[in-house]
């Protein structure tokens, strides 16, 4: 489908100070990763990938069609870095699928005919609990 390494080639990283709780610690040390991957300059993908991962991922999407992925579940930055390159590849993978085609079935002539044999056994039920008609 495509080359994992060249796509990995093209992602740029940049560690940032993590947010919440945590003390000294938090303040001195860029543990938050910040994954950040320009999908009109990549060459990895040709036009029509590139059209359907724009697509799929419009929301995802800054103006300048630049993924950004956020990822400070980990203390540590390079646990951080793991997680958000496998988060990354299987959003790829995911918005590469193309769905299959759905072929609308025929209904069978037998659930027709059982469809209609039971409107008219309730039609006739619902007639009999009419007063009989004495003219």
């Amino acid at each position: 489908m495509f080359n994992k390494e060249a796509l990995l080639q093209e992602l740029i990283f940049k560690a940032i100070r993590s947010s919440g709780a945590g003390g000294q610690h938090v303040n001195k040390v860029a543990s938050k990763v910040e994954l950040q991957f320009d999908l009109s300059k990549s060459l990895v993908f040709n036009e029509e990938q590139k059209e359907r991962l724009q697509t799929k991922l419009k929301h995802r999407l800054t103006k300048e069609n630049v993924l950004v992925l956020q990822c400070d579940e980990s203390r540590s930055q390079h646990k951080n870095k793991d997680l958000i390159i496998k988060r990354f590849l299987e959003l790829i993978n995911y918005s590469l699928i193309i769905p299959k085609k759905r072929i609308p079935t025929k209904v069978p002539k037998s659930v027709i005919r059982k469809r209609l044999k039971n409107k008219r056994n309730l039609s006739e039920k619902k007639a009999n609990r009419k007063k009989p008609n004495i003219d």
